[in-house]
């Protein structure tokens, strides 16, 4: 679940582009895995961490400078301001997190993203100047229980209740085509596209055919795929 801050101000700042530099700050679970992701992704990153312990298991492995971002000077003396998009990765402290967020806003960040614990965490994230917040726990939480509720192979909840599943094929549709199956007109879900094993992934039409092995893409609203989901 990501929340933005008020549309106005989300839509009408500016955009950093697909190669700006991103500064993570704190290296727990959420921090360390976007910040190797991105480094991986060959995507200009530093990571900032006051855990010398933490510092220690990924030195060598990042880009990373030891200090404490709830000081703003620290922010300033290791270069925060040359870095459009920043990500504040500490969740456990609450403090520590909207003091961060803070300073950020006041170096003027063009982007901040913030990990927040609770609903109320990201209100107050919101209200000092984040533009995203970010639940990772309640995502994984929600994703997985809508993965062990079905057949669903994947699941990503957009907004709005539009969702886009990855899906095993239900008995009724084996050995027919899109076309036959009539899924959209019974059960309201759109398949966007099959994959058969072994062979690529190909966009769907009314003569695309169904066989028991494939794998499902479709799209739709969250409660009629998972409705879906559950055919035998």
């Amino acid at each position: 679940m990501v929340e933005n801050r008020a549309r106005g101000n989300t839509a009408n700042a500016a955009r950093p582009g697909s190669d700006a530099g991103v500064l993570v700050v704190g290296l727990g679970r959420f921090g360390a895995s976007l910040a190797a992701t991105l480094d991986e992704l060959g995507r200009d990153v530093l990571a900032v961490e006051r855990d010398p312990d933490l510092i220690q298991t990924w030195s060598g492995r990042l880009p990373l400078v030891e200090a404490d971002a709830t000081n703003a000077d620290a922010l300033v003396q290791l270069g925060a301001k040359d870095f459009p998009i920043a990500v504040v990765g500490v969740g456990t402290s609450l403090e520590a997190s909207v003091l961060i967020t803070a300073n950020l806003v006041d170096l003027g960040t063009p982007l901040i993203w913030a990990k927040a614990i609770s609903a109320e965490h990201g209100r107050i994230l919101q209200r000092i100047g984040a533009h995203h917040v970010v639940y990772p726990e309640h995502d994984a939480g929600a994703r997985v229980a809508h993965l062990v509720s079905g057949r669903m192979l994947d699941f990503i909840e957009l907004e709005d209740g539009f969702t886009i599943v990855k899906m095993r094929p239900p008995q009724e549709t084996h050995g027919f085509t899109v076309g036959e199956s009539h899924i959209r007109k019974k059960y309201g879900v759109t398949v966007i596209g099959v994959k058969p094993p072994g062979q690529p992934f190909e966009y769907a039409t009314e003569s695309t055919r169904i066989d028991a092995e494939d794998t499902l893409i479709l799209s739709g609203d969250t409660v009629l795929l998972e409705k879906f989901a559950r055919r035998p």
